[in-house]
């Protein structure tokens, strides 16, 4: 796809998966994508783990209660380190979001559907923990994200974006 098409043929995809699997093949082009997001100050706080066995991502659908996402063949799971990048700041959120946003476009471009699965995992309840602990993740690094992978089983519907000039303008509020 070229890259506008990709840009506007992305969606968020809540579906049930076809069972084909993704080829590792794509996995591997969807994290490359993944990890060639910028990263402030160069940290790179940002790691990626492509799932494919399906006990781990039926192990996932459980922890998250959620069997449209077990139902994919393959996940990418997006890992953070906290890392001080200037003086006190560190960027760590902008750059897992600058990649997901990558694994999101080059999963689309392949012609997969996906849906940025962050808040569901990042609660009290730390499932993304005991989704990195199945993995063998560090405790230095967190898992914030779940990305199913897959072709959809369905249509899915699309969510209406409001009109352009509701959201965008030239040289100022409202202008």
């Amino acid at each position: 796809m070229e890259l506008f098409e990709t840009i506007f043929a992305r969606r968020s995809y809540r579906g049930m998966y076809d069972p084909t699997p993704v080829p590792r093949e794509d996995l591997q082009k969807i994290m490359e994508a993944t990890l060639a997001a910028p990263s402030g100050c160069n940290k790179q706080t940002t790691s990626v783990i492509a799932v494919d066995d399906p006990e781990l991502i039926r192990q996932f659908g459980e922890l998250m209660e959620a069997r449209n996402f077990g139902s994919a063949p393959a996940g990418i799971c997006i890992l953070t380190e906290k890392k001080i990048a200037y003086r006190d700041r560190s960027f760590y959120i902008q750059d897992y979001s600058a990649a997901i946003q990558n694994a999101l476009l080059a999963i689309c471009a392949l012609g997969y559907e996906s849906c940025w699965v962050e808040g569901h995992i990042t609660d009290a309840d730390r499932i993304g923990r005991r989704m990195a602990d199945l993995m063998g993740v560090p405790e230095n690094l967190d898992l914030v994200c779940y990305l199913p992978v897959g072709k959809p089983a369905d249509e899915g519907g699309r969510v209406k974006k409001l009109p352009f000039e509701e959201r965008a303008w030239f040289n100022g509020y409202r202008k």
